[in-house]
């Protein structure tokens, strides 16, 4: 089985139900010979958020897509507020009824931080949130463990301490 990055294997599914009405997935998965397969989501979902962006790879033009360019790696300030936005759009939407794709490049880190944010916003713990995301998904779901950091932390706390480090970069805090 192919691996990458932190060597993690590719996803055995191209998406998985985390909670009913809320789906985590990347935009490529092994198949069941093992070989990887781009994984394209036309209208099986109402809403898309993508933290990663290939082409060819849909939603189709009149699925709601939701899009930000985020590393799987440290966030600013910025995008810490990005996740707990598009978590919010997420979980708005599920509890609307609507069927909802979290997807990144593998599905398991930037796709995982939103969906386990969004998690925590329906009254789970971090810790269960994490467990959940990758005990539905897969055990290398949020293998980023800053990601992992953010969420036991609190995103709204790590944004603003993000924001203070920045802040004293540019030399604006003493």
């Amino acid at each position: 089985m192919r691996t990458r990055g932190r060597g993690a294997p590719d996803a055995e599914q191209p998406w998985n139900e985390i909670v009913p009405g809320l789906w985590m997935g990347g935009h490529h998965y092994a198949d069941a010979s093992g070989e990887r397969v781009p994984a394209i989501v036309t209208d099986q979902f109402d809403v898309v958020v993508s933290l990663h962006r290939r082409d060819g790879h849909g939603p189709s033009g009149h699925v709601e897509h939701h899009y930000a360019d985020l590393p799987d790696g440290p966030l600013t300030a910025d995008q810490l507020e990005a996740v707990c936005r598009l978590a919010e759009t997420a979980v708005d939407a599920v509890r609307h009824g609507r069927r909802v794709l979290v997807r990144c490049h593998s599905g398991y880190n930037r796709s995982g931080l939103v969906v386990a944010q969004g998690l925590i916003g329906m009254g789970y713990s971090a810790e269960d949130a994490v467990f959940v995301v990758r005990y539905r998904r897969s055990k290398w779901a949020l293998n980023n463990h800053l990601f992992v950091d953010y969420l036991t932390t609190g995103l709204e706390v790590a944004r603003l301490l993000t924001g203070l480090d920045s802040l004293s970069q540019d030399g604006d805090v003493g």
